[in-house]
């Protein structure tokens, strides 16, 4: 007779950084999500929910560690400090890679559809590897941030960067892509571009997003830009050479100017007016203060990523008491297990 295939089992990674108003109310949905899937049998009992706390100040970590004590589904992650929204969704993607078949990210806001699961489910047992999570509209953003998005989005394409359209850090990622994925030693994250490079069959949901159920969102204009200008200096080098191409019209352009000066001068023609000078070395100068600046981040960056230093360090992780007491029941048993096959 022939044995039933193993059902899959799957991890949903939520990072969380001051989310104390709101894990209350979203945590219960993404617990439930998990129990549906399994009763449905797509996916195994032995599924979890990660939430990684992002070094928060508030009682997020306590209320992950609630949830962890009283839902078998439930674990907690918690990092050393804060290292942000993208360093945070790495540590649980590692953590989860060799004890799942595919993990699902997902902000813990509830803004994005966890019903767009069950179809990212489907398209997995369908024999997709990376199935991404795309919204349908931006209605819910304000006009500002719709616009400098869809414009952000041409542009990283334009520097030829491989993006999915529309699509943040809500995806579905296979075991064999999450442990491709950890080759990727950079220090600048923006997984949302890094993962398309990775390959592997890969396919999209539509979903619609909807307003924050409780707080406030932590992820300000400062944040989006920071994340904004890691994504083209991670996926593209295009700006230096703008830098390379504007610097070499300007030389052309200098060249003509001073055989027209000298054609003038010859021709006895007063020389330019002060203004024109003025301009010139205004225009000059801002485009060297640009260039150099736009150099500059990517001088900082590459120092950064020389250094080699950890993404994020693990401070706690809600199920190791529990693995401390059984390697402590099985200390003096002959045979018993490493320390590593146990938390495999």
């Amino acid at each position: 007779m022939k044995a039933a295939t193993p059902k899959p089992i799957a991890w949903i990674v939520i990072p969380c950084y001051n989310e104390q108003e709101v894990l209350p109310i979203t945590a219960p949905l993404f617990l439930g999500k998990i129990r549906e899937l399994a009763d449905t049998g797509k996916i195994s009992e032995n599924s979890k929910v990660l939430f990684v706390n992002d070094g928060s100040t508030d009682g997020t970590w306590e209320t992950i560690c609630s949830f962890a004590s009283t839902d078998c589904h439930a674990l907690g992650l918690c990092l050393s400090r804060n290292r942000g929204h993208q360093n945070a969704l790495l540590a649980g993607l590692m953590e989860a890679r060799e004890k799942c078949d595919f993990t699902i990210s997902i902000d813990c806001d509830g803004q994005d559809d966890i019903n767009a699961m069950n179809e990212m489910v489907d398209a997995y047992l369908g024999g997709c590897d990376v199935v991404y999570g795309v919204r349908s509209d931006r209605t819910s953003d304000t006009r500002f941030k719709r616009r400098t998005a869809q414009q952000y989005y041409r542009l990283l394409r334009w520097l030829g960067g491989e993006i999915v359209y529309n699509h943040a850090d809500y995806r579905l990622l296979s075991a064999r892509v999450l442990q491709e994925l950890g080759d990727y030693q950079e220090v600048n994250l923006f997984l949302r571009g890094m993962v398309p490079l990775v390959g592997f069959k890969s396919t999209q949901v539509s979903y619609v997003r909807s307003e924050r159920i409780a707080g406030k969102s932590h992820y300000g204009l400062k944040s989006m830009l920071h994340l904004a200008f890691n994504g083209i200096s991670s996926l593209s080098a295009k700006p230096l050479d703008w830098i390379l191409g504007t610097g070499g019209v300007f030389l052309a352009l200098s060249v003509i100017a001073a055989i027209w000066l000298l054609i003038r001068w010859i021709a006895g023609f007063a020389n330019p007016t002060w203004a024109l000078i003025l301009w010139a070395v205004f225009l000059l100068g801002g485009l060297q203060l640009a260039g150099t600046g736009i150099v500059g981040e990517y001088v900082g960056r590459t120092y950064l990523e020389s250094k080699r230093r950890p993404r994020y360090i693990v401070a706690d992780r809600t199920w190791e008491p529990y693995e401390r007491h059984y390697l402590e029941e099985i200390a003096d048993v002959p045979g018993g297990k490493p320390k590593e096959q146990v938390r495999k």
